[in-house]
């Protein structure tokens, strides 16, 4: 794996371009929502349009995945920057559900290819010590996004006068301008390789085409990894999706509805500055879990009937608590995937985490219309909690068979072999928690 010695500059404009196409994509969730609300759809059908977004990028992962990690990964930034922007204008033009649904799958389908590209950069361009760091730094391009997303959204939205579909088209345009001003970041993201590296390639194009995908899924870590990444991301998703309605039922305004979401994805910002020193308080393991629990927590405090300012401390709680699984899950996966097979591992994460937002939003969609829209998030809490078992499993492993184990999972101490938070060997297939 390639150092960042020349400097993070480009670490710098990826969080830049990661910003706008995430403002974009955050921009356009809720104003699908309201459109497909306006065209008249009921909770239920909202949740099948959600889960439509990950349906393409569902079957186009792993095939991305496989071409990144024998060639450049940088091209799929722009392809994925048009179609977003494509996915959001058209969007805005559609007269009927289905269509809005399509278009929603256009634009989740350029999100993952963005992703996947931004994603295979930091893992090929960072070394093994600086991946928490760097992986944190970089999902904080997703929290700015996702803070300026929902407020953009709720002040352009209005629901006055039967204005829902017009103002819900709007803010799908806007959108759609955020994600094409993103290019303007994407100059000199991903470093040529030199001679040395050049020649090195092939080598890691035969490792990419040698380890099949039932490999890297039963390689220790990756799945867990897996896991707590579809658990986090679902609960981010049916949260933008599902607030809406939930503003709507109780007669939260979308500006405020607008106004929570984003205080989520500050509180999500503030967490990753500063997950090096908790990863250092408390090790990645027991972090991890932690954060699994009170999120579970959280969730299920949103399901209660609480006014809108509780609703804000909940939802800032919330946000904190996601704000763990994204970054530290793309560090395991990547230490415990084989070498030249790291943007597949990485892209399975994807289709992991695309698979849950097909599945959470449709399945939150079938609860809301049988039990009423507090049912998703006591689901949400539910797979979270699942998620923090998950989470803790490694730390019980290394105490069952090493006695002498940190069971905090904090600092090195001195004489052991494996301590959490150490940084696995390239290609061992076991990575710190």
């Amino acid at each position: 794996m390639e150092s960042s010695k020349p400097g993070r500059g480009w670490l710098l404009r990826l969080v830049i371009a990661f910003s706008f196409t995430q403002g974009a994509v955050s921009m356009a969730r809720p104003a699908v929502s309201y459109r497909a609300l306006a065209l008249g759809a009921d909770a239920r059908a909202v949740g099948v349009i959600a889960g439509v977004y990950a349906l393409l990028p569902l079957f186009a992962a792993v095939p991305l995945g496989r071409r990144t990690d024998h060639g450049r990964c940088a091209p799929l930034l722009p392809v994925g920057v048009a179609l977003i922007a494509t996915g959001c204008a058209l969007s805005g033009t559609a007269g009927s559900l289905p269509e809005m649904a399509a278009w929603s799958g256009v634009m989740g389908l350029g999100h993952l290819s963005f992703v996947i590209g931004a994603q295979s950069i930091v893992a090929r361009q960072s070394g093994p010590d600086e991946q928490d760091r760097n992986f944190g730094h970089f999902t904080i391009g997703a929290s700015l996004g996702q803070l300026i997303g929902p407020i953009a959204a709720g002040l352009v939205v209005s629901e006055q006068d039967g204005a829902m579909g017009r103002t819900s088209a709007a803010a799908l345009f806007v959108s759609a301008a955020l994600a094409a001003f993103s290019v303007t970041s994407l100059w000199r993201i991903e470093r040529r390789p030199d001679g040395t590296r050049a020649t090195a390639a092939p080598a890691g194009e035969t490792a990419a085409r040698r380890v099949p995908v039932r490999g890297i899924l039963t390689t220790r870590g990756v799945a867990s990894g897996m896991f707590i990444s579809l658990a986090v991301l679902s609960a981010t998703d049916i949260l933008t999706a599902y607030l809406p309605v939930v503003g709507e039922q109780r007669g939260i305004s979308p500006a405020v509805v607008g106004v929570l979401l984003s205080l989520r994805a500050t509180a999500t910002v503030v967490c990753r500055l500063a997950i090096t020193p908790m990863i250092r308080l408390m090790g990645r393991t027991v972090l991890m879990a932690v954060s699994c629990l009170g999120a579970a927590l959280l969730c299920t405090g949103i399901a209660l009937p609480v006014p809108a300012w509780a609703l804000g401390v909940l939802l800032a709680g919330l946000g904190f608590c996601l704000g763990v699984g994204q970054p530290l899950s793309m560090t395991t996966v990547v230490q415990a995937a084989p070498e030249g097979a790291r943007s597949t591992a990485l892209a399975l994460r994807l289709t992991g985490n695309r698979l849950g937002q097909v599945a959470a939003p449709a399945s939150a969609g079938v609860l809301a219309g049988l039990v009423g829209t507090a049912a998703p998030f006591v689901m949400l809490g539910g797979l979270l909690l699942i998620s923090a078992a998950i989470a803790v499993r490694p730390l019980r492993e290394r105490s069952a068979a090493d006695p002498a184990a940190d069971p905090a999972g904090g600092p090195p101490v001195p004489g052991k072999r494996h301590t959490e938070g150490s940084s696995a060997a390239p290609g061992t297939g076991r990575p710190p928690g």
